[in-house]
C-alpha cells in the first residue's frame, strides 16, 4: 500500500510554516486593549519583546500621518463582515516600513474575547507602487512640455523662414534635434554610452531652441571642458530641458531678441553652472512652492547631483545657478 503523505499540520509544522512566509502573528484583546504578538511581529515593528503590549505602545511607532486613521480602523474592525486590511507605515529608526494588517472582521472574528490576525512587510509593494505613480506623474508632465515645445518651435521657425517649403524643412530639424536632446533625458538600457563632454550635452540639448545654430546667434554656451557619466547626463539633461522649457513658455526664448547665455566653472568639489536669461519679459517668482517641473528639477539636482538650485528673478531676466558636486558629475 502506498504511504500516506498528508502532513501532520501540528503547532510546530504551523509556526515553521508561518515564519517562512514573512507573517506575523497577533492578537488584540477588544476589552482591556491587550496586544499579543509574536517575536517575528516584534522584529517586524523594531520594538523590544515584551509580555505585555498595549495598542497605544504600538500606536507610538506608526506613522504620524497614519496614527489616527489606524486606531479608527482597528475600531471599525467589529462591524465589518468578513476579512479585512489596512495598510499603513510605522517608523523604525531613520527607516520608513509599510505593515499590512489583516484578519477578519465582525465578532465572529473573535475567541474568548481575543480578535485575531497577521501582519505583513509590503514595504517592497508600496514602494513600488509609489514608483509607477512618480514615472506616470513624470511622463504627463514631460509629455505637456513638448506639446508645449513644439508650439514655441514652430513660433520661432516661422519667424526665420519666408516659404512653406522652408519652414516646413527647418521645422523638421528642429524636432529632429528635440528627440534627440529627449533621449538624453531618461536613462538609457543595459547601461549604454559612455560620459559625453559637458558643453557637447549643452549643445545637444538647446540646439532645437537656437534661430542660427548651437554655440552662434542669441544662445551662448561657454563651460569648462569636463566629462559628464551617463546616469549625471540623464539628471543633468532633465534639468536643462526643464530650463529650456520654462524659457520657451515665459523667459528669454519667448521673445525675438531674447539671448540665453550658460557659463561653468569647475574644481576638484564643485562645478558651477549659470543660466542667465536676457531680453525676455519681464519676469516674477512664482507663488508657493513651484509646479511638478520645478519639485522635479529639485529633486534631480538635490537627489542625484548632490546639489542645488537657486533662482534670481532680476528684472532683466531670471540667472539659474546650479551647484553640483564634480564626482557625481562622473557619474
Amino acid at each position: 500500500m502506498p504511504q500516506n503523505t498528508s502532513l501532520e499540520w501540528d503547532a510546530a509544522s504551523l509556526r515553521r510554516a508561518v515564519r517562512a512566509a514573512g507573517v506575523a502573528l497577533w492578537a488584540w484583546n477588544v476589552d482591556d486593549d491587550g496586544f499579543a504578538m509574536d517575536e517575528q511581529a516584534f522584529a517586524m515593528w523594531g520594538v523590544p519583546y515584551s509580555d505585555e503590549v498595549r495598542f497605544e505602545d504600538l500606536s507610538a511607532h506608526i506613522h504620524p500621518a497614519d496614527r489616527d486613521r489606524v486606531r479608527a480602523a482597528f475600531t471599525a474592525t467589529r462591524g465589518i463582515v468578513g476579512p479585512y486590511e489596512i495598510d499603513f507605515r510605522i517608523l523604525v529608526g531613520d527607516e520608513i516600513r509599510w505593515i499590512s494588517a489583516r484578519g477578519l472582521g465582525n465578532d465572529s472574528g473573535l475567541h474568548k474575547g481575543l480578535m485575531y490576525g497577521v501582519f505583513l512587510d509590503v514595504t517592497g509593494r508600496k514602494q513600488a507602487e509609489e514608483g509607477h505613480e512618480l514615472l506616470a506623474g513624470e511622463m504627463s508632465h514631460r509629455v505637456k512640455n513638448l506639446l508645449a515645445i513644439a508650439m514655441g518651435l514652430t513660433h520661432i521657425t516661422s519667424r526665420s523662414t519666408s516659404t512653406a517649403a522652408e519652414m516646413a524643412s527647418d521645422l523638421t530639424g528642429r524636432l529632429a534635434a528635440l528627440g534627440r536632446a529627449h533621449d538624453l533625458v531618461r536613462p538609457l538600457p543595459g547601461h549604454q554610452g559612455t560620459a559625453a563632454l559637458l558643453g557637447d550635452l549643452l549643445s545637444i540639448l538647446l540646439s532645437p531652441y537656437e534661430d542660427m545654430g548651437a554655440f552662434s546667434g542669441r544662445i551662448r554656451v561657454a563651460v569648462p571642458r569636463m566629462g559628464v557619466g551617463e546616469a549625471a547626463a540623464t539628471a543633468l539633461s532633465l534639468v536643462i530641458h526643464e530650463l529650456a522649457t520654462n524659457s520657451l513658455k515665459y523667459g528669454a526664448l519667448s521673445a525675438d531678441a531674447g539671448t540665453l547665455d550658460v557659463s561653468g566653472a569647475s574644481d576638484e568639489d564643485e562645478t558651477t553652472i549659470v543660466w542667465t536669461e536676457r531680453g525676455g519679459p519681464s519676469v516674477e517668482p512664482p507663488n508657493g512652492a513651484g509646479g511638478y517641473g520645478s519639485k522635479l528639477v529639485v529633486r534631480s539636482i538635490s537627489g542625484q547631483l548632490g546639489g542645488s538650485i537657486d533662482y534670481n528673478w532680476s528684472a532683466e531676466g531670471v540667472i539659474v545657478n546650479l551647484k553640483l558636486k564634480t564626482a557625481k558629475l562622473a557619474e
